[in-house]
């Protein structure tokens, strides 16, 4: 698909990877960044061809520090001349939308995080279901620091990945987080050396991508429903939810492996 220079897109073998490409910037947000990066999850997540997604970054310091703050103080200067209060809009226009198609994707989502992830950064990063992280990388909520809320998501997805208590502390005391600690705290889901960063994302996104991805799409759902629901209703959900996976061909296609004892070759549906 067409798109800027700021964001790469490459699909292969089933396996789309979005490349935020401001290295210069620290992978920093302007307005044509924002633009391409939510074109692009969008057209992963819709895309049939595409069975996963890794979210990754040019360059060794940084995955994303958040809104680029240079654009920002001119678009706000431009807004108390007009009275028009449109910058903040970017987060109805562009955060929300990257957010709610990078967790909505019905297929897994790889974040490979080979620097600071910061403000929208760590939003991104904490919208997919698996983050693999630089040992030299790092995580600042941000927020607090210039004077905002929590966008992107966060006020949502770090509760219930640290603890609301934890999250207040960290969204109240913005700070460095290393990679160790963001594993212990469960924001990274594993830490490898920063040179084996990208081959073990990408070994880990293609496996996904040539995995069940009917039962994985289940499994995205019945996760994120059950935060929100009763136990009832997550049994209801459930039962639901495996009626579809079980009527995939994947699942008949495990089950003939199983019962032949070979690896299955899933087709993604």
């Amino acid at each position: 698909m067409p798109m800027a220079d700021t964001v790469l897109y490459e699909v292969r073998d089933g396996l789309a990877t979005l490349t935020l490409n401001r290295p210069e910037a620290m992978n920093a947000l302007n307005i044509e960044t924002k633009v391409a990066l939510r074109e692009a999850v969008r057209s992963a997540a819709a895309d049939d061809a595409v069975r996963a997604v890794l979210l990754t970054a040019a360059g060794d310091r940084a995955f994303c520090v958040g809104q680029d703050l240079k654009e920002h103080v001119g678009l706000l200067a431009a807004d108390r001349e007009s009275g028009s209060g449109e910058t903040m809009s970017t987060v109805r226009e562009h955060y929300n939308p990257i957010v709610r198609a990078l967790a909505g994707a019905e297929k897994p989502v790889v974040a490979a995080v080979n620097g600071v992830a910061a403000g929208a950064g760590l939003g991104f990063a904490l919208a997919a279901d698996y983050r693999i992280v630089a040992d030299t990388a790092a995580f600042n909520t941000s927020f607090a620091g210039v004077a905002l809320t929590a966008d992107s998501g966060i006020s949502w997805t770090l509760p219930r990945v640290v603890g609301p208590g934890r999250a207040a502390d960290l969204l109240l005391f913005p700070r460095s987080i290393g990679a160790q600690e963001a594993y212990e705290l469960g924001i990274a889901s594993r830490v490898v050396p920063a040179a084996e960063l990208r081959a073990e994302a990408e070994k880990t996104a293609r496996a996904l991508a040539e995995g069940p991805t009917v039962a994985y799409a289940a499994l995205k759902e019945a996760v994120a429903y059950g935060m929100t629901h009763s136990l009832s209703e997550t049994l209801d959900k459930e039962d639901e939810l495996q009626s579809r996976a079980g009527s995939s061909e994947d699942h008949a296609i495990a089950v003939r492996a199983f019962v032949e004892k070979r690896k299955p070759t899933y087709l993604g549906r």
